[in-house]
Parts: structure tokens; sequence; C-alpha cells
């Protein structure tokens, strides 16, 4: 769906006085002070057990950039998931959610949530699985026919599933989705409670490893677009009142990608000392080599793909209606 692009105008972005004498209007006021917002010195930013906030609240060097700025960083978590994490930016615990998965974000901002996404990232290979224990007979999607699989409500895991059914003709009345958070997901995989869990990295990495399972459906190698990214966001009145915090924010995570990119195997062990998982697992998820490519607000051809995944989403239910992304976006 084609982007407004007034939304991006240059006039919007670089207003300034065409000499000292005049004064700005006021709506070009509030665009100026925008830009040079900024009310704290200190960010609260949410992290959880993967991802580059773990990395970044391990590392340092993400702080320290930001104390160039003169901004003190406080991590708050860790969030199991991303729904609880989005959670405390609504209710003013946090300022920055973790920089989990899109399609929960969109779902809190149809909601009413005062949300908006401030950056994304695009992480290569995609390792998100639909996993069945081995000996289960579920080897392939149509053996899920008449089972149940664990999914987190409108999140990679049940976008997965809806994907995955979709593109073998399977009619998903015919699949039980089961609901729950991952940290209630695992148990009951593991039990025997649900016959299959779509899931992401490393926990279903760990799944196979210790449950002994195996995939039935591989993002990376078995869907062929992305359809959810990864995402930060904070509220619209933050984003206003502290533009310059959210820019140097979005920067050092910009920086913290790079340095995973180059670093698979030194990233992965820092966050297994947090994930206290195997070192075979550990060595699993390096082999991945991992990169990660960011993407701005005002980045318009990503929204415009963002866009076509938001819609696919609400023309399957995942999302409750449809979306304007362009509506959710910080202007900074």
């Amino acid at each position: 769906m084609p982007l407004d692009a007034s939304f991006f105008s240059a006039s919007r972005r670089h207003l300034m006085l065409a000499t000292g004498a005049l004064a700005l209007p006021a709506f070009a006021q509030s665009q100026a002070a925008r830009k040079g917002a900024r009310n704290t010195d200190t960010v609260r930013l949410g992290w959880g057990r993967g991802g580059l906030p773990l990395l970044a609240k391990l590392r340092g060097d993400f702080e320290k950039q930001l104390a160039r700025d003169k901004i003190k960083v406080e991590w708050i978590g860790p969030f199991p998931n991303h729904a609880p994490s989005l959670q405390a930016v609504t209710g003013g615990s946090a300022d920055f959610g973790f920089g989990g998965s899109t399609t929960p974000a969109l779902a809190a901002m149809l909601a009413g949530s005062p949300l908006v996404f401030t950056q994304f990232g695009v992480v290569e290979p995609r390792s998100t699985a639909i996993i069945a224990k081995d000996g289960s007979g579920i080897d392939k999607i149509s053996d899920l026919v008449g089972k149940s699989v664990a999914v987190n409500r409108s999140g990679l895991g049940e976008f997965l599933l809806v994907a995955a059914l979709e593109k073998n003709g399977i009619d998903r009345s015919k699949v039980r989705f089961v609901y729950l958070n991952p940290q209630d997901a695992g148990p009951a995989f593991s039990q025997g409670k649900v016959d299959a869990w779509s899931m992401w990295s490393p926990a279903v990495d760990i799944a196979r490893s210790e449950y002994k399972a195996h995939d039935i459906f591989f993002e990376g190698r078995d869907l062929e677009f992305l359809i959810d990214f990864n995402s930060w966001v904070t509220t619209r009145k933050f984003s206003e009142e502290n533009a310059d915090i959210v820019r140097a924010v979005n920067a050092a995570y910009a920086e913290e990608a790079k340095w995973v990119g180059a670093h698979p195997l030194e990233a992965e062990t820092l966050a297994q000392k947090e994930g206290g998982y195997s070192d075979a697992v550990r060595d699993q998820q390096a082999r991945y080599k991992r990169r990660w490519d960011i993407h701005g607000v005002n980045d318009t051809a990503f929204v415009q793909k963002f866009q076509q995944a938001a819609d696919w989403l609400s023309e399957r239910k995942i999302l409750p209606q449809k979306v304007e992304v362009k509506n959710h976006l910080a202007r900074i």
C-alpha cells in the first residue's frame, strides 16, 4: 500500500528560519522544539533473555555510548516476551520496550495504547520454528490436523503457524491453537500437554535439545517472506519530549547490532550465561551467524514492507483490524 509522501516530506524534517528576523509558525516551532527535546537524563530500557537489549546490558558499551551524551541507563526486566514489556512502557515503569515482535506491538496500538515505533530490526537467518517431539508421529504440517499447538497470541508463534497451515492448504480450524506465554508453553510441551510448539530462538533450540524434538516447519527455510520484525517502542509523549534521547538510543542499538554481526560466538556466549543453556545450544546459535539490519522510522521502503506485513496479519485476523503503520511511528 503506498504511503502518503507528505508524511516524510523534507519540509517537516528540516524546518528552519529563512532569516533571523522571521518567526516560525506555531507548528514549525513545535517541530523544531521536538528535534532538540529532552526533559530527563535517565532512560529506562526494557530487556529480555535474548536479543540486542540483553547483549547491550551485558557488554556495557551501549551505556558508555549514551553516557557520552550524559544519558544514564536503567535496565528494566527481564521480560519473558514482548507483551509485558509493552505493558511496562504503557504503564510508565519503562521508557522503551525490549525490542520484540512488531505484531503484539501493533495489537496493543490497535487496543489504544499510546505507543509508537522508534526503530526496527530485521534478523537473518530467521530461526523461529514449529517443533514436535521425536516419535510423536508428527513430521510435517499435515500431521497437525486434529492436534494442539502452543502459540503466543498475536505474536511470532501464532503467525508462523497460520502461515504454515496456509502454505500447506490446511484450514486453521482443523488445528487447535493453545494460547500460552513462552514460560508456560515450554513445560506444557515437555509434559505432552500440547502436541507441538511454535516458538523462536533460543527457546526452540533448547526444546529440541532437552525434549528431543525436531522441526516440522522452519521459518528461514520454509517461509519465503517476512511478516514480523523486531521493534522498539516508546510512548508518543516520551518521543516528543525526549527526541534526542530516542535518537541516541536508536544509534546505540545500531552499534550493538554491528557488533553482534561481527562477533557471533562472543554474542552467543554472553546470551548463554543469561539463558543458562548448554554449550550445544550455544554452538547452534553461533552457527546461525545472525545479522541485524536496522531500519529507522523514516525508511519509507521498509515502512511499505511493514505495512504489507500488517495487512497480511489483519486479513487473517491475527490482528483484529487493519492498521495504518504510518500513524504509529515516532516523529524524530
